[in-house]
């Protein structure tokens, strides 16, 4: 598996119902509720951001936020390692962990993640 593909699953593995998509290829026709995401790939030792999106339409904040603190506790407070062919990546919240997103259309609720990534690999 790449790191690319560990990385998918762990985040199909926390969306449950939500569909999950790199923020780059999200069709026209995609679903909500989705979580979309973006992969950054760094050296071994040098962090690097990564961040997550998770939409919902709906009235209220209540259902993107429990989504928000599921990924929040999933990581913990030391972080996440997953294993993938070539090593692993620890996965650990950034700072601040997420917040609230405003959206032209105003049924849509988005919360914005953000995620410090290291490679840890010698590859």
């Amino acid at each position: 598996m790449t790191r690319e593909q560990a990385y998918y699953a762990f985040l199909s593995r926390l969306a449950d119902s939500w569909a999950v998509y790199d923020e780059s290829t999200v069709p026209d026709d995609a679903s909500i509720p989705r979580i979309t995401y973006n992969v950054s790939v760094a050296e071994f030792g040098d962090p690097v951001p990564m961040s997550l999106s998770l939409w919902d339409r709906a009235t209220k904040w209540t259902s993107v936020t429990y989504k928000a603190e599921e990924i929040y506790r999933a990581i913990g407070y030391g972080g996440t390692v997953l294993k993938y062919d070539d090593g692993y990546i620890w996965i650990k919240r950034g700072q601040p962990f997420y917040q609230r997103m405003a959206d032209s259309d105003d049924s849509i609720r988005r919360i914005y993640i953000n995620l410090e990534v290291e490679y840890l690999t010698a590859i």
